[in-house]
Formats: structure tokens, C-alpha cells, sequence
């Protein structure tokens, strides 16, 4: 199965057949368009030779890996702080799975062991998590007993919550326009409650 989430088709080969920089991506997915995030592994690759590899960047001196983060145009908006991340992923990937990313899910027995596996990785909180589990299965057809179940609502057939639903243009679009409902729905709480002081808050 192939990733269709950058509108690069190589920047989505390279997701969709290597499992490190799938998880770069995934890592770096955060204050930026889901677009720069998923094509930025490409980028970093051969901004380092060619070579993005889990051995290669664990063993790189960091100031390096930040210059190469901060070359322009800049992978993320803050490219010091992601490049120190995924520098400590890497680095896990190396000592837990012996630099080979796809053990991640691999060795993992059941749909809660994925979660836990995915969620112990630097960058990785619960919705991180879950959202990443949703994407091995909806789209990478990674078929782990339990997946659906551990990837909580993201992992629901038909919807459009997160990347995990990416197969195209049209899907990319209905997902930000449930990112904004989510947002614009956040913010009239946020207003009401401000409002009323939070008195509706403190009722019992």
C-alpha cells in the first residue's frame, strides 16, 4: 500500500517504503502544514548525502543535523528543537529495536503493545500515538490484532480526523475542515466561558 500525503510522489514513495522517515514525519507533524511535514523527510535526506537512516542520524554530531534542519528553506518552524527530537528518536530506534524502525509494529503482538510501543517514542503523546497507529492500519494495510481498537476514534472506518485518513486531495480537505470545526467549536467554549466567568463551570 503507498501513502498519498504530500502531492510529491517521491517524497510519498519514500514515506510509504521507509519506516524511519515515516516516523520523522510523523514526529515533525506539529505547528506546521501536514503537507511540509510528511515531504520534509525527503528534504533531509539529501540535505545528508542521500543517506536517512536511524544508525546514521543517532551517530551524527547534533550541531550538524541542526544545520541541516535549519537550511533553507527551514524544515519546521523550529528546526533546533525537531532536529534534537528526532536526533532522540533515532537514538531509541537504535538501542531498543537495533536501528530498524519498522519493529516498532513489527513485534508488537497486539494492538495495545502498538500503542504502547508508538507512544514510548520521543514526540509521541496519546493522540500522536493513536493517530499513528490509525495510519499503519487505514493506509499501510499493518494488520496487528487489536489496531482499530488501540487507535481509539482515529481508528473509525469512513471518518476524517487525522492524517490517518489521507488518501488524496479531497480526503486532505474534508480532514482540515474537521480540524477547524474542532477548533472553531474549542474557541466558542473558550468565549462563553469567559463570558460568564466560568460560573457555569463551578455549578454542581
Amino acid at each position: 500500500m503507498a501513502l498519498h500525503l504530500t502531492g510529491d510522489p517521491a517524497a510519498d514513495q519514500l514515506l510509504s517504503e521507509d519506516a524511519f522517515a515515516l516516523l520523522v514525519a510523523m514526529v515533525l507533524d506539529q505547528q506546521i502544514p501536514l503537507e511540509r511535514a510528511f515531504a520534509a523527510p525527503l528534504a533531509l535526506r539529501a540535505r545528508l548525502g542521500g543517506e536517512l537512516d536511524a544508525a546514521h542520524v543517532a551517530a551524527m554530531d547534533p550541531d550538524a543535523l541542526v544545520a541541516a534542519f535549519s537550511e533553507k528553506p527551514a524544515l519546521h518552524r523550529f528546526p533546533a528543537a525537531m532536529a534534537a527530537r528526532v536526533q532522540l528518536l533515532a537514538r531509541l530506534l537504535v538501542d531498543r529495536y537495533g536501528g530498524d524502525a519498522a519493529r516498532v509494529w513489527t513485534t508488537a503482538a497486539d494492538g495495545r503493545e502498538l500503542l504502547a510501543h508508538v507512544k514510548s517514542l520521543p514526540g509521541f503523546g496519546q493522540q500522536k500515538a493513536q493517530i499513528f497507529v490509525a495510519l499503519l492500519g487505514k493506509r499501510l494495510g499493518v494488520s496487528t490484532p487489536g489496531w482499530a481498537e488501540a487507535a481509539g476514534p482515529f481508528g473509525d472506518a469512513g471518518s476524517y480526523r487525522s492524517v490517518a485518513d489521507v488518501d488524496g486531495p479531497e480526503a486532505l480537505a474534508k480532514v482540515r475542515e474537521h480540524k477547524q470545526a474542532l477548533k472553531a467549536a474549542a474557541k466558542s467554549v473558550a468565549v462563553l466561558g469567559a463570558a460568564t466567568g466560568g460560573r457555569g463551570a463551578r455549578r454542581r
